[in-house]
């Protein structure tokens, strides 16, 4: 019988689907005592349909944009490049919440995890404001030194406006669902991200169109129903950690202010932003070096991450289990098992990315036209797929190594992986062949694939050294 099924006498395939109710519905097992096939099982399912659901947020807004031309794809492709500065800020506060909450969850005390989880809000809280402001008003000078066309900088701008100005609902939903991950309620995770998504798919095209009642507000139309579906995402978020219907219950007497916890987590999510910021800093770097070779350009290399991104989101569901498993397993005192689930999750994810990436190399073509009309914007687009996904056996390891660290609490050593591969290698490597090397942008398509695949190989040659199991938080 295989780890994930669950006795039963009417054979594998009822405890298969049993299994994958539970996993659906929400397991309540204490997670540290299952099998670990077991255990990433009723983890990832929801974790994967979570990052699924982040991954549609990616693809709707290029999808239906599309129709509006190059420089409306443009607009978001450069918004999302300076988006990625604050998702920066949301992963590293997340990494601290899942490590701590993770840990608390293994160690058998929920008070502490519920009190661990309203000080991560807090600090969410705290810098959402700043930065939504900021947003609002440095809009048009930031695109301005992002490459953004006449129009993007005149018309597209208003799209960046409100979805720098809505950076709080990112920053709540992606930390919140954090908690609940490190917590090992994963299903409600996935659940707010339906709820967000829903509201988007559906709001998205009449916004941007003008269907019925809506008004046309073309490509601004994007960020309104993005930002409003991220933001009912929230309230759901906070409505179930009142409820306590979950591993958590958040209490009015957990709402105090804890100095100690809240400087370990900023101690870990400090460096843990920082870690994304070197991770997401290269990306806004990147999307400049493209913007030199013109809008088609940028376009193309938009289109191709967001289906590069549609495949790796729902990876980060197995990596976002592995963490949570390799915390738990170091609260309960059993650091060999978490070890066996990284590798466990890693070889999974390995299947799964290398069966896609040869999908995109071999449909590359058909699958971004699907995006736009505009042949050369297609032509840059699928070239770059085709590179990338060379690279998906190596970001499978990767991207599980990478999260088992910061499940850990060991969030410095992905950090200076993250500066020498994206840094000291992918950025140098990108002007050299883009530029001297006569590539264009294929320069930069090859220079990110070398990177992710030379960071797989030092994470892994890191990892089984074990330090990471001696991370005390």
């Amino acid at each position: 019988m295989s780890e994930v099924e669950v006795p039963s006498s009417s054979g594998p395939a009822v405890g298969f689907w049993a299994s994958l109710k539970e996993a659906m519905h929400g397991t309540e097992r204490d997670l540290t005592g299952l099998p670990v096939k077991r255990a990433i099982f009723l983890l990832a399912v929801p974790m994967v349909l979570e990052m699924v659901m982040e991954s549609i947020f990616a693809v709707v807004d290029v999808f239906f944009v599309g129709r509006l031309g190059a420089d409306a794809v443009a607009t978001v492709g450069l918004t999302e490049s300076l988006l990625t500065i604050i998702y920066a800020a949301a992963a590293g506060l997340s990494i601290g919440a899942t490590a701590l909450v993770s840990r608390r969850i293994g160690e058998k005390d929920p008070e502490r995890a519920a009190r661990t989880a309203v000080q991560a809000i807090g600090l969410g809280a705290l810098l959402a404001i700043p930065i939504s402001v900021a947003g609002v008003v440095f809009a048009r000078p930031l695109m301005g030194l992002m490459g953004g066309s006449p129009w993007v900088l005149e018309q597209g701008v208003r799209y960046t406006q409100v979805m720098l100005g809505g950076m709080g609902s990112v920053l709540l939903l992606f930390l919140i669902n954090a908690i609940f991950r490190g917590a090992g309620d994963a299903a409600i995770a996935m659940r707010v991200l339906w709820l967000a998504n829903a509201i988007n798919i559906v709001l998205a095209p009449m916004l941007i169109f003008g269907v019925g009642p809506f008004p046309e507000l073309g490509v601004m139309g994007a960020a309104v129903a993005t930002t409003f579906g991220r933001g009912c995402g929230v309230l759901y978020q906070l409505y179930r950690l009142a409820r306590g219907s979950g591993r958590l219950q958040v209490r009015r007497e957990h709402l105090r202010l804890e100095p100690g916890t809240m400087l370990a987590m900023l101690r870990l999510s400090g460096a843990g932003t920082a870690q994304s910021l070197v991770n997401t800093s290269s990306w806004v770097v990147l999307a400049r070096i493209v913007a030199t070779f013109g809008s088609a350009a940028v376009a193309g290399y938009t289109i191709a991450m967001r289906i590069v991104l549609f495949a790796l989101l729902p990876s980060w569901g197995l990596a976002n289990a592995a963490a949570t498993l390799v915390g738990q397993s170091l609260g309960a005192k059993q650091p060999e098992r978490g070890e066996r689930a990284v590798w466990t999750a890693g070889a999974i994810n390995a299947v799964f990315l290398g069966s896609l990436g040869v999908l995109f190399f071999v449909f590359a073509q058909p699958l971004t036209s699907s995006f736009s009309p505009d042949a050369a914007v297609v032509d840059h687009a699928s070239h770059a797929l085709r590179i990338i996904s060379t690279g998906f056996l190596f970001y499978a390891f990767g991207m599980v190594l990478t999260q088992s660290f910061n499940g850990a609490g060991d969030t410095a050593t992905p950090t200076l992986i993250n500066i020498f591969c994206f840094w000291m290698l992918e950025l140098p490597l990108a002007w050299a062949l883009s530029g001297p090397g006569g590539m264009g942008p294929s320069g930069v398509f090859l220079a990110l694939t070398v990177a992710f695949s030379v960071l797989a190989i030092v994470s892994a040659v890191l990892f089984r050294r074990g330090t990471w199991k001696l991370r005390q938080v």
